[in-house]
């Protein structure tokens, strides 16, 4: 445990990439693989499900600080990070730490989540009396499952790849799917010798980067490099027939088994050896796609009723071949995996596994003038394809484009607003705003990203000087300042006070020019919404 959290503070304490990679490398060299295993697994961006109420670890704190529970509220209002706080306003401690990062997970943090209150205060507040403050930070972490620090899985994947002379693609390949952080595990990443042909294996998905919307797509190139397809609003997912098993995985490595039970069907028909890339979709029986506030009320659903299926029907949309035969076709260029996909396709009749349209065109201008057709498609734009372009790994500029249309823009009054975490652990720079009904401000989203540094500490100035309540660490402010809030999408909502729930919403400029009388409505938000949206279901 004192080595993970010495890598932690060389991660948290620098910006640059090459001294992060470094920082991994040494401590992949360092450490056993038991530790090692469960490093990755934290790195990775994986958590504990938090295994004690922070309620409690916060009068635990207070009192063994011997301080009010007011001063330890506004110490952690001021600091702005739980288990900071803590490690700050308890005793410092002189004693060595003992213990692996294996043994605190498994042996000593895991069994709090079934222990009872007085017999977790014990072993919490040991770890504190026996612990320094940066260990116990870094415990408290996994603790609150609120660990997070400033590495991708890709910088994990390269530092992995570094420490072991594997290249990065077949590092990222085996750290896809079902890897769990055992020794065997760890161990297994390393070994020139292993067999990668699990049958569940997904590959590690490409990934488009954004033409800005006031870019020109000419500057991309010339206009026969490329191919179009509707970007839709779905599941991105792969879907694996192998040894006659079928498997769909998500982007975000989750196995979805018995999730999509109609397009398993439908893969049943695809050969072994198949691995099709795309995406899973709502739609009405005549093909149209339905919003994604529809796609939504199955996603979190692991048994589907017969009412549900009837309902929401889906179809995985397939964009992509990755597997044929068993041959891996990644590196063939575009062109002829799509080929290849109509092919097969052609063969395989199943009204919930299609092939996407490609969009035909002549000139830039008429994917512009197709591109403004989105929304009525319930699309976010376009994707364009490099047609030369083989497949590949993450984020690589100049494969895939994504021309999404403009996003919907509300003017709305900042309400509320709360300290960040990192680096702005000190700046009131979380805010939710709200729109009128009425003569009554109603709240209506939350955003945190969006505003320069500069604008970042004015509005943490204009909170402090014109705070008019305090929930904990939530302010309440006079209803000034107005800001243009930019989000992809909408849907009703009866889990918002609004009734309107808003897809990735940020701030894209602070409206100096408009007070707040100045601001939308609620009906202007209303006339937003898709006609065909309907609300959430239980």
């Amino acid at each position: 445990m004192k080595l993970f959290a010495e890598l932690y503070q060389l991660l948290d304490s620098t910006t640059r990439t090459n001294a992060k990679i470094s920082a991994m490398v040494d401590y992949f060299g360092r450490a056993d693989a038991a530790d090692a295993a469960w490093a990755i697994h934290f790195l990775s961006g994986q958590k504990l499900r938090r295994l004690v109420p922070t309620k409690l670890l916060r009068q635990w704190a207070a009192e063994e600080a011997d301080i009010p529970p007011w001063l330890f509220e506004e110490s952690y209002s001021s600091v702005g990070d739980l288990a900071e706080t803590i490690s700050l306003v308890v005793p410092e401690q002189q004693l060595e730490t003992t213990g692996s990062l294996r043994e605190w997970v498994e042996d000593r943090l895991q069994v709090l989540r079934g222990m009872d209150e007085e017999a977790q205060r014990k072993i919490v507040t040991d770890i504190w009396r026996q612990n320094p403050a940066h260990v116990r930070f870094v415990i408290l972490k996994l603790i609150t499952g609120a660990f997070r620090v400033g590495v991708s899985k890709r910088l994990v994947t390269r530092a992995l790849a570094e420490h072991s002379g594997i290249s990065a693609e077949v590092i990222a390949h085996r750290l896809m799917g079902t890897w769990t952080p055992t020794p065997e595990s760890f161990l297994r990443l390393s070994n020139p010798d292993i067999g990668d042909a699990v049958a569940s294996q997904p590959y590690p998905f490409c990934l488009a980067h954004a033409i800005d919307r006031d870019s020109n797509p000419n500057e991309l190139g010339n206009f026969s490099d490329f191919a179009a397809e509707w970007k839709w609003d779905g599941i991105r997912g792969q879907l694996i027939r192998r040894n006659s098993q079928t498997f769909v995985w998500s982007r975000g490595e989750e196995l979805m088994e018995n999730r999509w039970p109609e397009v398993e069907a439908a893969a049943a028909l695809l050969p072994s050896g198949t691995v099709l890339d795309g995406e899973i979709l709502a739609t009405q029986a005549d093909g149209i796609v339905l919003p994604f506030a529809q796609l939504q009320r199955r996603i979190n659903r692991k048994n589907i009723g017969r009412k549900l299926l009837l309902e929401v029907p889906v179809v995985f949309h397939a964009f992509d071949l990755l597997e044929q035969d068993e041959k891996d076709l990644r590196p063939l260029p575009w062109q002829e995996r799509r080929n290849r996909l109509q092919q097969l396709m052609s063969q395989v009749q199943h009204p919930q596994l299609k092939i996407t349209d490609l969009i035909p065109a002549e000139c830039w201008e008429d994917w512009a003038k197709t591109r403004t057709q989105s929304r009525e498609r319930h699309s976010e734009g376009l994707m364009l394809k490099r047609v030369d372009a083989a497949y590949d790994v993450g984020r690589v500029r100049g494969t895939w484009w994504k021309w999404k249309v403009e996003p919907y823009t509300i003017d709305a009054v900042l309400i509320y607003a709360q300290k960040g975490h990192g680096k702005r652990s000190n700046l009131f720079s979380d805010y939710t705003f709200a729109v009128w009904k009425g003569d009554q401000l109603v709240p209506f989203a939350k955003a945190y990203s969006g505003l320069s540094n500069s604008e970042l500490r004015k509005v943490d100035r204009f909170v402090r000087q014109n705070t008019t309540e305090a929930f904990g660490p939530v302010r309440s402010v006079q209803p000034e300042l107005v800001m243009e809030l930019a989000f992809e999408g909408l849907q009703a909502s009866t889990r918002h006070k609004s009734g309107i729930a808003t897809r990735f919403p940020r701030i894209t400029r602070w409206r100096h020019d408009k007070g707040a009388k100045d601001a939308n409505t609620l009906d202007d938000v209303l006339d937003l919404l898709p006609k065909s949206s309907s609300g959430d279901t239980p």
